[in-house]
């Protein structure tokens, strides 16, 4: 699914696409990859609901673009408009 990703002093947002999504994040396709800790604003264009995400890890490239694990930075369960079933442990 597509995503835009907002960044201070960037006057327009990248374009990406999700690889796989979570309640708590996911690992995202971008043109070029983030260092972790970085923080940027993520955009489901959809929905047009925003959140602030952290880079977990330094990203990956593949034939596709970098792959950039991100976690959100409060909790954000139905940004992704897809339902997780509870965890149960």
């Amino acid at each position: 699914m597509p995503v835009l990703v907002h960044i201070a002093k960037r006057p327009e947002p990248m374009k990406g696409f999700t690889h796989t999504v979570s309640a708590t994040g996911g690992m995202i396709i971008l043109p070029e990859g983030f260092a972790q800790g970085t923080k940027f604003t993520l955009e489901n264009p959809k929905t047009q609901q925003r959140v602030e995400v952290n880079v977990v890890r330094s990203p990956q490239m593949n034939q596709e673009g970098s792959l950039v694990p991100i976690e959100f930075l409060t909790p954000a369960p139905q940004f992704w408009n897809i339902f997780f079933p509870p965890n149960i442990n």
